[in-house]
This record gives structure tokens, C-alpha cells and sequence, in this order.
């Protein structure tokens, strides 16, 4: 059974994140190039957060798809930048726990 790891899932944030500031330009090259393989995180990643809680799941659409930084979204809403940080430890630690409890549930049937 290969379990996701931490790391795994911050590169796959760094890459979201990415293909969000840049959107457009996948779109309009997909029809030429083809559908980057980032598209398949997407799901996934946009799959799982709509079963987290509110304030992670706002944090996930904040910092990755509207491409804000910590630091710019702690002054946004008010919230300390280590807080704000904290925050996105929970928010990774979430993906962590859900994709291998998924990866667990799959191997198990």
C-alpha cells in the first residue's frame, strides 16, 4: 500500500496553486497540447476539501485558488501570518489523513 506523504501533498498544492495564477493559458493551450496532468490533482484535491471543515476549506480556496499568500490573507482577514500558517499545517494534515484513509478503505475492499 503506497501512502501519500506530506511532502507529496505540498508539491501538489505548489502545482495547484500554479495552475490556478494561470488558468488561461491550460485552458486555451489544452485544446492544442492536451490536458495537463495537474487537472487529475485538481479533482482530487477539489473532491476532498468539500468534506473539510469550513474554515480549511475557505483557506484552500483563498490560498490556492485565488492564489493569495499567507501573509496577504492573514491582513484580509485579520488573522495573525501564524496563524494563518498554522491553519495551512491543518489543512495539509487533512489531505494527508483523507487521501490515505481513501487509500485504506480501497485496499481493504
Amino acid at each position: 500500500m503506497n501512502t501519500i506523504t506530506l511532502s507529496e501533498i505540498r508539491e501538489d498544492l505548489r502545482d495547484i496553486r500554479y495552475y490556478y495564477s494561470r488558468k488561461e493559458l491550460f485552458r486555451k493551450a489544452s485544446s492544442n497540447v492536451g490536458i495537463n496532468y495537474v487537472e487529475e490533482k485538481l479533482s482530487k484535491y477539489n473532491n476532498a476539501i468539500c468534506l473539510a471543515p469550513p474554515r480549511l476549506y475557505d483557506l484552500y480556496v483563498s490560498l490556492y485558488l485565488e492564489n493569495n499568500t499567507q501573509e496577504s490573507l492573514s491582513e484580509k482577514l485579520c488573522y495573525s501570518p501564524e496563524y494563518i500558517s498554522k491553519l495551512n499545517k491543518q489543512l495539509v494534515n487533512f489531505f494527508l489523513k483523507n487521501f490515505n484513509e481513501t487509500k485504506e478503505e480501497t485496499n481493504n475492499e
